[in-house]
């Protein structure tokens, strides 16, 4: 199998040469903003919505990335071409840039773009997830960083919170409490659980990211007339409900099967939501 090739400021290169300066702001310090999307078909899922949290998080670390959408796009689908991926995972980051000084950001910084892929067999109608069962949860002690020092709307290099909340458990999955004890979000996911026929998530008023696969659930139920409420929920909450799913551009709609103690089944709101995300990537992304 011939080497990857990843894009570094817009040239590709073999992924055994791609490389980012030790001065680099997002080595250093985190100073970057990152999406994770998947190629379906040669084209990457809701590209618009994964620009646009971009250009949030960009705007709120206060740098221009300087790419427009359509250029970037192209980068993506230059480097999806050049490995031969039709169905893949990428990874694309933009850093602040080089800059050896202090910590106060450059006023004039000359931002970092690299794209990663990696074949990433579809799942959905006729494909296998990427997971190989049903998701096992734990709520963990870590809690997940206020809004107030660090937005959740910005997906950064900082997964610092992430990551100690994974160190806790070998679960699948490790969920965050706010401050005040509700219900957030998973280290790398967004938590949905069905109570009595509801469809309920953590609102976005509380430190949770704007999932773009979050987004595509809550526009599917309500094509589909499923009530939806978006609240502030305590553990009690989750352990009571019917059962519960967490959503992530890889893993898609992928059931809970426990959280904690607390066993669940998968209900028939989910099963529905699920082969209604495939059917929605199979009527988009038709590869036939």
């Amino acid at each position: 199998m011939s080497e990857l090739q990843y894009c570094v400021d817009g040239e590709l290169v073999p992924a055994s040469e791609a490389t980012v300066s030790v001065t680099d702001r997002g080595f250093k310090y985190g100073d970057a903003a990152f999406e994770t999307l998947r190629s379906y078909d040669g084209a990457p899922f809701e590209w618009d919505r994964h620009y646009d949290r971009l250009q949030r998080t960009c705007d709120l670390l206060n740098f221009d990335h300087g790419y427009e959408r359509g250029e970037l796009l192209d980068h993506v689908r230059k480097t999806l071409r050049a490995n031969g991926f039709s169905e893949a995972y990428i990874r694309l980051t933009v850093t602040r840039g080089e800059h050896s000084g202090k910590l106060a950001p450059p006023t004039d910084p000359s931002p970092t773009l690299v794209i990663l892929v990696s074949e990433l067999p579809r799942s959905g109608v006729g494909g296998s997830p990427v997971w190989d069962s049903p998701a096992e949860v734990e709520i963990v002690d870590t809690v997940r960083i206020p809004d107030s020092a660090v937005p959740a709307a910005a997906k950064t290099h900082n997964y610092l919170n992430g990551i100690m909340a994974r160190s806790e458990s070998e679960a699948d999955e490790t969920l965050m409490l706010d401050v005040d004890g509700n219900l957030t979000e998973g280290a790398t996911s967004n938590l949905f659980f069905c109570d009595d026929g509801v469809l309920k998530t953590p609102s976005l008023d509380g430190p949770v990211l704007p999932g773009i696969t979050r987004d595509v659930v809550l526009e599917l139920a309500r094509e589909r007339d499923i009530a939806v409420e978006r609240d502030t929920y305590r553990p009690d909450d989750l352990y009571r409900a019917d059962d519960a799913f967490v959503t992530n551009t890889t893993w898609e709609v992928r059931p809970v099967t426990r959280v904690g103690d607390r066993r669940f089944d998968t209900s028939e709101l989910t099963r529905t939501i699920r082969d209604a995300f495939d059917a929605r990537v199979e009527s988009e992304y038709d590869d036939s």
